[in-house]
């Protein structure tokens, strides 16, 4: 697949780092992008062209996700809804608890975030191994809200991700890049 030239900009400032956060894995460091004036409106530009119409909220997670869905709901007139670790949001809370490959992990919503029957679209800067794209799938689902869309910025195929969340019915999924 050709990139445009959002794509190619925005690919030319994500920077690769060897051996982070362990020997072995090769982390995308986005923050090159983020300090990009041109970089960053091209993400949000791209983003904002694969989400589908009439998106009551966005809903992005801690902490990455916020840089992305913030602007994203600004830009589509639409509310953002924070996903955050526990402890963090202030309110009654609903939570979910879900595998990573070096354990698990938990994230939360204030139980009030989502109307039942909204629609939804998710946004997050990786897809790695589906599982902070599937809790988060989760907590909607468990406020009767729909989800209509997920959006990431960069997609690790190597790590399977698109394929456990296709296993969790999240098929409608779209990515700026993929790795």
């Amino acid at each position: 697949m050709e990139l445009n030239d959002n794509q190619r900009l925005i690919s030319e400032l994500i920077r690769d780092v060897p051996d982070f956060p362990q020997p072995g894995v090769i982390f995308k460091d986005i923050t090159p992008l983020l300090a990009s004036p041109k970089g960053y409106a091209a993400t949000i530009d791209e983003l904002v062209a694969t989400a589908p119409p009439a998106i009551d909220y966005v809903v992005g997670m801690e902490a990455r996700g916020f840089m992305f869905a913030g602007p994203v709901a600004l830009r589509l007139g639409a509310g953002f809804v924070p996903v955050r670790k526990p402890g963090k949001l202030p309110g009654d809370v609903l939570t979910q608890t879900f595998s990573l490959e070096y354990g698990s992990e938990t994230l939360a919503i204030h139980t009030d975030a989502l109307m039942p029957g909204s629609r939804v679209l998710i946004i997050d800067d990786v897809l790695a191994t589906g599982g902070t794209i599937g809790a988060t799938a989760a907590l909607v689902s468990r406020l009767g809200a729909t989800l209509v869309h997920v959006s990431v910025l960069l997609e690790l195929t190597f790590l399977g991700g698109r394929q456990t969340l296709h296993e969790h019915g999240i098929d409608e999924l779209s990515t700026v890049l993929t790795v």
